[in-house]
């Protein structure tokens, strides 16, 4: 992931719902592509680890 760039997910539609995600060094940052200027959740690298590793392993799939 580039650094302190915000990035949507390749698997995203062209609708506008998906969420966009920023390293921005000592944490990731997750905003609501639609909302640029809204709310940011942030996460320390270990939960976004353990998040993103989760997703991979289909832990979230619906």
């Amino acid at each position: 992931m580039r650094k302190n760039v915000w990035i949507k997910s390749t698997r995203s539609g062209n609708n506008g719902a998906c969420v966009q995600v920023r390293d921005q060094h000592v944490a990731v940052g997750v905003r609501d592509s639609k909302d640029p200027a809204g709310p940011v959740l942030t996460f320390g690298p270990a939960a976004w680890d353990a998040f993103s590793t989760g997703i991979k392993g289909g832990k979230f799939s619906r």
